[in-house]
């Protein structure tokens, strides 16, 4: 099922529509609850959205929820999708990166947007191969499906990193990017650094940001 209803967080703590999103984060069929409750609070913090491919393996009812203690999971811009198809179906025209240590250009030679889809497979296997050879030739073919392969330098001989760990740092990469282009504010706030999304910022200020949804 899907179900876009639920709102990101801005720098107020409020939540705003998920087609406003700064970032979306796309799990294929995640495995561990752990992880993916990092992702999850991670997406809240950089007012991002979290999609989940089913089938996923754990429960994210409410009471399971209440019951680990995620408190900040109310205030996350959820979407749940029965399969990868209805995922498409539902965010068509989105711009997708998916994430592979089987090729792809390296995250700091791709320029992330505003409303940007960021692609990552299950803990065990990561993205199935049909998705990500139907993305690899869609780049040598020139197509315009908005889809590209795109991995996080490791040195060699190391197989894969955390999920958790390494959507973190794809979003302060794309986070970083976007403050570089003047898209996002990043400003002193009473406790360190405070994140401010264009939809968020003060009246006269963040108007040129640009968004792909």
């Amino acid at each position: 099922m899907d179900g876009p209803d639920a709102g990101a967080t801005g720098h107020t703590g409020e939540r705003v529509p998920l087609d406003r999103a700064l970032l979306h984060v796309v799990l294929h069929e995640p495995e561990i609850p752990n992880n993916t409750g990092n992702i999850g609070r991670t997406c809240v913090a950089l007012a991002s959205a979290l999609h989940l491919i089913e089938p996923l393996g754990f429960d994210i009812s409410e009471k399971a929820c209440r019951r680990a203690g995620l408190d900040y999971w109310p205030r996350l811009a959820l979407a749940t999708h029965a399969d990868w198809g209805a995922y498409q179906g539902a965010t068509p025209g989105a711009r997708r990166w998916l994430f592979t240590a089987r090729g792809g250009r390296s995250i700091f030679d791709v320029e992330i947007g505003a409303g940007d889809h960021l692609v990552f497979g299950k803990e065990s296997v990561g993205l199935p191969d049909e998705i990500v050879e139907a993305a690899g030739a869609g780049e040598v073919e020139g197509g315009s499906s908005r889809v590209s392969l795109v991995c996080l330098p490791m040195v060699e001989g190391e197989r894969s990193l955390n999920v958790a760990t390494a959507v973190c740092a794809a979003l302060y990469e794309g986070v970083r990017q976007m403050a570089a282009r003047g898209e996002v504010l990043i400003e002193p706030g009473p406790r360190g650094s405070v994140l401010r999304p264009a939809f968020s910022a003060p009246a006269g200020r963040g108007e040129s940001a640009r968004r792909r949804f």
